[in-house]
């Protein structure tokens, strides 16, 4: 691994402290390309405008007819927290604005797998709909598209994947990623894009004179649904998402959050009153991903919809003990997934330049969390496969991959289609995520396949691990108010957490609960407590260390301590 310290251009951060921002976060904001505080303004009214995202507007007058004329609207949602948070933020903003018919379906993973396919808009035929609404998928659904229309449908898809060589014939598409979409922020999630929907829908529904400025419904109580599915979904946090994500904070810190939110909080035994994105991304977001990984994402769904608390609390509990059920599922696989993945290479030698695991015995629910967990690992793109559980396609694999920095893993699979054609039954995904299905017998092949592209496109410098750092922390921030003020603001991908490094003492180290080492170390000649979770190797005396800062309460006491990322030397 190497450390390396982001460069902090010395004019952006002079600048940003100049203007008020706290000394330490003028830096960190600077190493992260914020070049002035106006930057920094997270008002809804600098939120990037509903007219610049490309079908927002005859989405909106489509969703106005289909209100005046009493049309019943049905949303076909995503299985996981973005797709959940999408559909709950269609379903309430619609009502808020006149909608009297919303009702929705999701697809079970195992099932009718990803998407809309013909299957399901089937089904929301049969349910009487007039209308059918995609939420965080439709992109790649050509087939579901066209049945749906055949049937007598009218189609809007909001998506944000990427599109694929051909686009489904909906009456209207809003996804950023469409070709001639201008909209600056390309890496809004499938629930952002459901909302920005919602407010072009709202000026359709001011410019008819439904309502006015004044008495108009009020869309933002839906950003604590916003922000969770965008943190959840683990999209870039550029400026536009990070005002969003600050937006749904500032909220649900204020105690404005939906019941099922706010009993989710408790069954992770986290206070909402000071909730950050680590919240979302590693309490809230699991629990409601841990439904459509092993039960029906109907549940997840339905917390996020209730208004009553009492229901909201049960189920809560239940995703919470969902989630607990993933964990001991995914900790067996992981450690098969593990023992698969090393016998690849000999001990001593490199991984190869990708990975491909898979076992009989292994849960399509859980293979993208354990893909996960072994490019942190092995530091290589994996895609981890388990047989489908679908009736009748038990001879297919579904495989899910995650990928490092360097490695567009969607292209990587468009080259291994065009090169092997038959071998991937589908695809689709991101850069750093996605998903692909294949027959068994094509398994290796498309393990060659994969290793091949990837043996072409990453060199020795993608393939070392790379922990970029804010450097050394100054002694006089090592303090537990600074902690908060460092919790308080909107870090997640692309806008890194800070993270500091530099060389320290080690006076002490143990292992706790037999897979984590409890370190007492000296930093700028003062002691200070360190743990790294998952890590059991002893360190030398002197190292250099990543970590990250938090604090910890002893006795009514709260001190700093050091979470280790990662150690060279």
């Amino acid at each position: 691994m190497k450390i390396i310290a982001r460069d902090i251009p010395p004019r952006a951060a002079w600048a940003l402290e100049q203007a008020g921002v706290h000394p330490l976060l003028a830096q960190l904001f600077a190493a992260r390309g914020v070049q002035s505080k106006d930057e920094l303004d997270d008002g809804l009214a600098r939120l990037l405008p509903p007219s610049g995202l490309l079908g927002a507007t005859p989405a909106a007058v489509l969703l106005a007819d289909a209100i005046a004329q009493d049309k019943k609207l049905c949303i076909v949602a995503d299985y996981d927290c973005d797709g959940a948070t999408a559909c709950a933020v269609a379903i309430r903003g619609l009502r808020l604005l006149g909608a009297r018919h919303v009702s929705y379906i999701v697809p079970d993973r195992v099932v009718d797998g990803y998407g809309l396919t013909p299957p399901i808009s089937q089904r929301v035929k049969d349910s009487g709909a007039d209308v059918l609404i995609t939420v965080d998928n439709g992109i790649a659904s050509v087939a579901g598209v066209a049945t749906a229309r055949a049937l007598g449908l009218q189609v809007l898809v909001t998506d944000h994947h990427l599109p694929g060589a051909e686009l489904p014939q909906a009456e209207v598409i809003v996804n950023p990623n469409q070709p001639g979409c201008t909209f600056e922020s390309k890496s809004i999630a499938g629930v952002g894009v459901m909302f920005y929907v919602l407010l072009a829908l709202r000026a359709e529904l001011r410019q008819r004179g439904k309502f006015d400025a004044s008495n108009q419904p009020k869309l933002d109580a839906l950003l604590p649904l916003v922000a969770l599915g965008t943190v959840a979904d683990v999209v870039k946090l550029d400026a536009n998402n990070r005002r969003l994500v600050a937006q749904g904070l500032k909220r649900v810190r204020a105690g404005a959050l939906p019941p099922g939110m706010a009993s989710l909080f408790t069954a992770a035994a986290r206070n909402s009153s000071v909730a950050t994105t680590f919240d979302f991304g590693f309490a809230l977001g699991p629990r409601i991903n841990a439904a459509g990984r092993l039960a029906d994402m109907t549940l997840g769904i339905e917390c996020l919809l209730t208004d009553d608390a009492t229901r909201a609390d049960e189920l809560a509990k239940t995703l919470d003990g969902i989630n607990r059920e993933r964990r001991v599922i995914e900790g067996d696989m992981r450690d098969q997934a593990f023992a698969i993945a090393e016998s690849l290479f000999d001990e001593g030698d490199e991984p190869p330049p990708a990975i491909c695991v898979f076992d009989p015995d292994f849960h399509e629910g859980v293979v993208g969390i354990v893909a996960s967990r072994i490019k942190d690992k092995l530091h290589r793109p994996t895609f981890v496969f388990a047989a489908s559980q679908a009736p009748g396609k038990e001879h297919e694999l579904k495989g899910s991959g995650r990928s490092i920095p360097g490695f567009h893993l969607r292209d990587a699979l468009d080259l291994v289609a065009k090169r092997h054609p038959g071998v991937l039954l589908r695809f689709g995904g991101h850069a750093m995520a996605a998903g692909c299905t294949v027959n068994e017998e094509s398994f290796d092949e498309f393990e060659q396949g994969l290793n091949d592209v990837a043996q072409e496109w990453l060199d020795a410098a993608t393939l070392t691990r790379r922990l970029d750092t804010d450097g050394p922390l100054a002694p006089e921030y090592r303090r537990a108010d600074l902690v908060d003020t460092l919790h308080r603001e909107v870090w997640g991908q692309g806008f890194a957490p800070p993270t500091f490094s530099e060389e320290v003492e080690v006076i002490s180290q143990r292992l706790v609960g037999e897979k984590h080492l409890s370190l007492k170390l000296k930093h700028q000649g003062q002691p200070v407590d360190a743990i790294w979770f998952g890590h059991t190797e002893q360190l030398p005396r002197k190292v250099t260390l990543a970590f990250r800062l938090d604090a910890d309460e002893w006795n009514g006491v709260r001190r700093v301590r050091f979470l280790v990322e990662g150690a060279q030397g």
